[in-house]
């Protein structure tokens, strides 16, 4: 069955088109077949490109940061949890660039249209207000690599929030595409700098494949760390972006084996400048003074400079104001793509500022705010960074499950729906992620939370999710045998239908139907978040008025 373009759930018709990526053009209703290998070659060419921006933005401001950490407070010893991550990265990521390619309709707009206004505005107004503070982070970095130069702050950010604005105004989407791609290159400079300070490739080895636990280190002080890791590794404005940025450069399901290349190839990159960043810093301090005490990204540079090489120095901080700009660029863009596709309006990168004003308004907003916040005196941006990392700590549960749903929604996903194995696979992600929230916002409201009691709530908690998950595929198992589900799995669509199905427009969706174990769980989830974000809002309140 091949659907017309009237008949897709098409938003905005700039949406619909060519594809003009940074590296090469596929014209719209091209069908042809890729037999040889130039052919599949020159197409990936064209497909590159929301894969690698979503994960190297990922390696932002604060990833440089909570990687530096880990290296100079622990050595090499958490390098295993970027392996862990590398199947979470790509299963979650890869469901969106699904639901991007098959149904066109962003992530925020599906959650409205799926489960309702109020989890719908809660997606959309709490994806603003976190992603508005994560982009004050990535202006943070921007700072601190231009006072590392020497270079004067003030006129370095307003240069850096106008660049940015400007690489996205220009209405041709190959020229932002570029732009992006530039940043992704200029994030390898990481890896001379790793060269020079020659970290013990044995031990990075080691550490990589056996996981390990910091010696003498505080447990608690070490779970806060890694759970910061994976919120810099799984962060909810990536599962926005890529789902927007896939429909925008006109990706359909013909082209998703690519796009799935394309995420390859981008936590590739993600892995290598995590690994660089540990791997320099733990060589870099080990027995120097400085081990064990971590301030910020642009010490580490200090560090270089002092210990090996002025060029070391210049090369990191050069890396960090690059990987700032690129994830105020990912994370702006998300934003709003969200709030332009919730509330209809035209929301491509395709138009001119003049012909989708309240899209790139959000869009220069959410940058002009971010870099006028971080050049106030006074401002606590220790306490806004904690503050990011707390609400996306928060947050990952609710987009994991939404997430998990929609991509068993055979309405919205028809034939690309999850298989059963993504499914358990996801739901366990999905409450190990619940349980590392709950230890993230237990600690930053407790401080003083004993290492026992994390111990108590990792594995109680672990025992409970995996019984629950398991015990939830089996009765979907039963369910689905009882009904002759599994009978309709075996007869495989063919390629030419999974090809070419596209969502209907949303008006010709049945309703959604929830069971009633997920209409509880959804009601559970809704009361954590509403406790946890009160919770959080006072304490950081409480923390900024009386410095308590």
């Amino acid at each position: 069955m091949t659907n017309n373009v009237k008949n897709e759930a098409v938003l905005d018709s700039a949406h619909v088109g060519d594809i003009r990526g940074a590296f090469g053009t596929i014209r719209h209703g091209d069908v042809a077949a890729r037999n040889s290998v130039w052919q599949r070659l020159r197409t990936l060419l064209a497909i590159l490109g929301p894969g690698l921006i979503v994960m190297v933005g990922d390696n932002d401001a604060g990833a440089f940061s909570t990687y530096a950490q880990a290296g100079q407070n622990y050595g090499t010893s958490l390098l295993w949890t970027l392996i862990l991550l590398i199947p979470v990265l790509y299963v979650n990521q890869e469901m969106v660039l699904r639901l991007g390619a098959v149904t066109g309709v962003g992530h925020a707009r599906l959650i409205l249209e799926r489960f309702g206004k109020f989890w719908g505005a809660f997606s959309a107004i709490d994806l603003f207000l976190l992603n508005a503070l994560t982009i004050v982070t990535e202006f943070i970095g921007i700072t601190l690599g231009l006072q590392y130069l020497g270079l004067p702050k003030e006129w370095g950010v307003i240069a850096a929030a106008g660049l940015v604005m400007a690489a996205a105004s220009t209405g041709d989407f190959r020229r932002f595409e570029r732009f992006s791609m530039i940043l992704v290159v200029f994030s390898l400079l990481l890896v001379p700098v790793f060269m020079m300070v020659h970290p013990p490739m044995s031990q990075i080895g080691h550490d990589l494949f056996v996981p390990g636990m910091p010696a003498g280190g505080k447990l608690s002080d070490v779970m806060l760390l890694i759970i910061g890791i994976v919120g810099t590794t799984v962060a909810p404005w990536q599962l926005f972006f890529q789902q927007s940025y896939v429909i925008d450069k006109r990706i359909t399901p013909r082209f998703i084996k690519y796009e799935r290349a394309d995420l390859w190839l981008g936590i590739v990159l993600v892995l290598i400048g995590a690994v660089a960043i540990i791997g320099m810093s733990a060589a870099l301090f080990a027995g120097k003074p400085e081990f064990g005490n971590f301030q910020d990204a642009g010490a580490v540079a200090a560090g270089l400079s002092k210990y090996h090489s002025r060029l070391a120095g210049v090369l990191f901080a050069v890396a960090l104001i690059d990987a700032s700009l690129i994830g105020a660029s990912a994370v702006s863009l998300s934003t709003a793509y969200a709030l332009a596709d919730v509330l209809n309006m035209k929301h491509s990168l395709h138009r001119k500022p003049s012909d989708a004003r309240a899209f790139y308004l959000v869009y220069f907003l959410l940058i002009a705010g971010a870099a006028s916040l971080v050049l106030i005196p006074g401002v606590p941006l220790g306490l806004l960074t904690n503050a990011v990392q707390t609400l996306a700590g928060v947050l990952l549960p609710s987009a994991s499950v939404f997430l998990l749903l929609l991509c068993n929604d055979k309405d919205v996903l028809g034939p690309w729906v999850n298989g059963r194995w993504t499914n358990l696979f996801t739901g366990l992600v999905a409450a190990v992620l619940v349980l590392l929230s709950v230890i993230l916002t237990a600690s930053v409201l407790w401080p003083d939370i004993s290492s026992q009691t994390i111990v108590n709530v990792l594995v109680g908690g672990g025992i409970v999710g995996g019984i629950v998950v398991i015990a939830a595929h089996v009765v979907k198992l039963r369910r689905d045998a009882e009904t002759g589900a599994d009978l309709a799995e075996e007869a495989k669509p063919t390629k030419l239908y999974m090809n070419t199905w596209r969502m209907p427009p949303l008006a010709q969706l049945k309703p959604m139907v929830l069971s009633r174990s997920n209409r509880m769980w959804m009601a559970v989830l809704r009361g954590y978040l509403v406790v946890a974000v009160i919770m959080v809002v006072y304490k950081v309140t409480q923390v900024a008025l009386l410095g308590q």
